[in-house]
């Protein structure tokens, strides 16, 4: 039997994107890249976490992508 090993990246982000107009502009960007295997925004947390799930995209990719559409995005450690 066979078991997956491989343990997915998860990219965690500080975020501005608090209404709901905001994360449905995010969400089409988001949607649309194929990098992505999953993602989601806690917009009821403080920092409004973005939490990607990605094999390929480094975190200044996805900080750069969610800043070109006027967010302010930053890496949580």
């Amino acid at each position: 039997m066979e078991t997956n090993t491989e343990i997915e990246n998860i990219l965690i982000f500080k975020t501005n994107i608090k209404t709901e107009t905001d994360y449905c502009s995010v969400k089409k960007i988001l949607n649309l890249n194929k990098n992505m295997n999953e993602w989601s925004i806690d917009r009821e947390d403080v920092d409004c976490v973005l939490r990607i799930e990605s094999e390929t995209l480094t975190e200044n990719e996805i900080i750069e992508l969610i800043e070109a559409f006027g967010f302010s995005c930053r890496e949580l450690v």
